[in-house]
């Protein structure tokens, strides 16, 4: 028999090596890591953008507030009560004759101060119990489980409402009772995480080396489940401005005359049956596009699952 030598195509190689150095092209492409801003902007895409937009002008807008705000948001005057819109007051003023631009740029502090007493307290209550139950497990996992299911019995604004007729309607007390309502969902996020890290070969060879169960979650474990912690902070930070803003709503958070959003809407409430609606309307509006801001910017770094909420 004799061999039949196949004639072979060199554009068919040519063809097939240019596949080939496009995909390692490819390849190379997506193994370069991104970092930064790049990482940022893919991750929350152009409405996520904007969402974080929004939060630096309001993060502005509260630091800067005796800079920028047109007028003292304290001071009133009866003969300018209610006045319409005017270049003098760009959004009209109260039933107290009070500017309520400036209230609602000063209001931009009290509003973000509670839901960042709140995150703050959560993310260490939460990150301390899910790691020491992650790490010891057996009996004390078990216990601190039982006392998150149930912390989960009782409604965040239920305790805040307990906690005020305690200790008396203000914001500090009324963040707290909220931070501790948060607690059990952020916790069990982080502990399902950092379960599985425990779980992992590198924290084995670590305890073999000698290192301290102490030494190893601070300095292996707590950084691989920062992301979980950061995105539900962020997330959390929208719960926790409105039902903020609801308790001030009722009377149970930032006392009078204090200039705070949600205080406002229920100020306003009465002359909004008037037919004088700016102030509630304006008020109303920036809790819903600061609440909608952090909701998006957290979804779009991790997810609603980051928080631990279901609803």
């Amino acid at each position: 028999m004799t061999r039949q030598k196949t004639k072979q195509d060199p554009g068919a190689n040519t063809s097939a090596q240019d596949t080939v150095a496009v995909q390692l092209l490819r390849k190379h492409r997506n193994d370069v890591p991104i970092s930064g801003w790049r990482l940022l902007a893919r991750r929350l895409g152009p409405v996520g953008l904007i969402s974080l937009g929004v939060i630096v002008l309001v993060v502005l807008m509260a630091i800067l507030a005796p800079l920028i705000a047109p007028y003292d948001p304290y001071e009133g005057s009866v003969t300018s009560r209610h006045e319409a819109w005017s270049l003098a007051h760009l959004m009209g003023t109260d039933q107290s004759g009070r500017d309520i631009l400036s209230r609602i740029i000063w209001g931009a502090r009290t509003s973000l101060i509670g839901p960042t007493i709140v995150i703050l307290i959560t993310a260490f209550l939460a990150t301390t119990l899910a790691l020491t139950a992650v790490w010891f497990g057996g009996r004390v996992d078990a216990l601190i489980s039982r006392v998150l299911d149930i912390l989960f019995a009782f409604p965040n604004m239920l305790l805040a409402i307990l906690a005020v007729a305690i200790f008396g309607p203000s914001l500090l007390t009324a963040s707290i009772a909220l931070a501790i309502g948060f607690t059990p969902y952020s916790a069990r996020v982080i502990r399902s995480v950092a379960l599985r890290e425990r779980n992992l070969p590198y924290v084995a060879s670590a305890q073999l080396q000698g290192i301290s169960g102490f030494v190893i979650t601070m300095r292996h474990i707590l950084p691989n489940v920062r992301t979980q912690i950061l995105t539900g902070m962020t997330i959390n930070f929208g719960y926790a401005m409105i039902e903020l803003a609801a308790l001030s709503f009722l009377g149970l958070g930032v006392q009078p005359p204090t200039p705070d959003w949600g205080l406002m809407v229920s100020n306003g409430q009465a002359s909004l049956q008037q037919g004088y609606w700016e102030q509630s309307i304006f008020a109303g509006l920036a809790i819903v596009i600061t609440v909608a801001a952090f909701g998006y910017v957290g979804e779009q770094l991790g997810g609603r699952r980051a928080s631990g909420r279901t609803r």
